[in-house]
């Protein structure tokens, strides 16, 4: 009992043990908010990238695709031991492309601009059953039935853009003010007088002529870095955004046919955006029709890509997916014909990267707890060196030496645990005002902390694990408990003779 009261005592008399409660709180606290934080991104770039890609992707680098029809790629991998894992499949096209649209200057003049993107083929509806497509879009999000479809008001911006843009539309327009029987504008010559007969005119009944096709209006998703931009005001420094892109506005796609040889192009029209809050992906996505990519690039419907859903009760389990369903699914194809992966082994470099990141932060982070560690250690030794008499007086008493090391490791224990829970009530409550506290930061200095255009974040992403909480708890106590051992030794092993020699 006596060693509790000791450390309790000298917790609240020495003024230096708030020095080492003050370094393990902060060192906590730091490694609390930097997983949070990192834990928070790793886990939104993984549920977008899930949600861009199925959970397992069959596709072939040949560029005029399968051999076989999407129908047929489909019964095959349907066939193998894995098929009952299947819950839904879609057959896309994936190819580099060209994008072009004009933007107007400052004179109103028509500026082409050229992007680089990747050019996806799909059927939106199947596309949605696979993965979180719908969820991504801005117009249609979450909606059931996706399609490209021309909204009404989308369909009358394109028609006032073709007429805008057509060159001779003004002549056919008639003048205000323009006397009657004058020659309008685009006319040469002037209508003859005709006179009309007495006996009414022999009707002549109309050819048969075939009904004017519909112009082909196919509709295109744009990501939306490619059809938005932010500017920056220098002098207030807000960011505004801007559609360079509405939906109604053509843009020309070109890209190669399936001899890969032969360049091919067409007009489509803006009908969505996809919004995955991720640059890469929303700077460089195009989704077009699957049977109009098909028809342009002369595939007579074949694909180059199988996104395939698996069932929920294998879908969540990662080992399993990628150690049996992958190559069991492999098995239907020559390794030249098709490449196989689960979404994790087809982001495999990016996502371990991320891994390595958060390691090594964290073991520099802990470099943090262990300067903690070193002040224990120091101020220990100071204690000791000063308690020289009060050591002798307890051993004389009949304190072993047993009693005088749980003593100091106690006091070093009871630091650590201090240090600890304050250490994480604060590391929590900065990650839940970690958006206020940035904003904060960002009034006072000037400088945005956190750049929203490079995710398109609208907050900071923040995920809380207690494991990893509890593992730093136990890390940072383990920590001033072990730098407490040295000076506990020393005090245990201390001779009451000589500490009461000089008194």
């Amino acid at each position: 009992m006596y060693k509790l009261l000791l450390c309790v005592r000298y917790l609240r008399t020495r003024y230096l043990a708030f020095v080492c409660i003050v370094s393990v709180m902060l060192g906590v606290a730091t490694l609390i908010v930097v997983n949070s934080v990192m834990s928070g991104f790793s886990t939104k770039l993984k549920e977008r990238l899930h949600g861009i890609l199925s959970d397992v992707i069959v596709e072939t680098e040949r560029s005029n695709g399968f051999d076989e029809s999407p129908a047929e790629v489909m019964a095959k991998l349907k066939a193998t031991e894995a098929g009952p894992s299947i819950a839904a499949m879609a057959p896309t096209v994936e190819v580099f492309a060209l994008l072009q649209f004009n933007l107007k200057d400052r004179y109103g003049r028509p500026v082409p601009v050229t992007k680089h993107v990747r050019m996806i083929g799909i059927d939106a509806e199947q596309q949605a059953q696979v993965g979180r497509f719908a969820q991504y879009l801005h117009r249609q999000k979450g909606s059931l039935h996706p399609s490209f479809a021309l909204t009404p008001e989308a369909l009358d911006r394109f028609t006032r853009n073709r007429l805008a843009a057509d060159p001779d539309a003004a002549f056919r327009i008639p003048l205000e003010g323009t006397p009657p029987g004058q020659p309008q504008p685009g006319s040469f010559l002037n209508e003859p007088n005709i006179t009309i007969p007495a006996s009414p005119p022999v009707v002549v009944p109309p050819p048969d002529l075939a009904a004017p096709q519909t112009p082909r209006l196919p509709g295109v998703i744009l990501g939306y870095s490619i059809a938005h931009t932010r500017w920056k005001d220098p002098e207030t420094g807000e960011a505004t955004e801007y559609a360079l892109l509405k939906p109604g506005d053509d843009v020309m796609l070109a890209t190669v046919g399936s001899g890969g040889f032969k360049p091919v192009y067409s007009t489509f029209v803006v009908t969505d955006y996809f919004q995955s809050e991720m640059s890469e992906y929303d700077g460089s996505f195009v989704y077009v029709p699957l049977d109009e990519l098909q028809r342009l690039r002369g595939m007579d419907g074949k694909c180059n890509s199988i996104q395939v859903k698996l069932t929920d009760d294998v879908r969540d389990n990662p080992m399993f997916v990628n150690n049996v369903i992958v190559p069991q699914l492999a098995k239907a194809f020559h390794p030249t014909e098709a490449r196989v992966a689960s979404w994790q082994q087809h982001q495999g470099p990016l996502l371990a990267a991320i891994d390595i990141e958060r390691g090594i932060l964290n073991l520099l982070l802990f470099m943090i707890v262990g300067v903690a560690g070193f002040s224990v250690l120091a101020i220990f030794t100071m204690i000791v060196s000063e308690k020289y008499r009060d050591i002798g007086i307890l051993k004389s008493l009949g304190a072993s030496n047993r009693g005088i090391l749980a003593i100091f490791i106690g006091y070093g224990l009871l630091l650590g645990v201090i240090g600890c829970l304050l250490g994480t009530g604060l590391g929590l409550a900065i990650t839940e005002y970690i958006n206020e506290i940035e904003a904060g930061l960002t009034a006072i200095t000037g400088q945005q902390v956190f750049d929203r255009s490079v995710y398109y974040f609208d907050r900071i992403p923040t995920n809380i694990d207690p494991m990893t909480v509890l593992l730093v708890n136990v890390g940072a106590a383990g920590i001033a408990v072990l730098f407490s051992v040295l000076p506990a030794l020393r005090a245990a092993r201390l001779h009451p003779v000589r500490a009461l020699r000089f008194e």
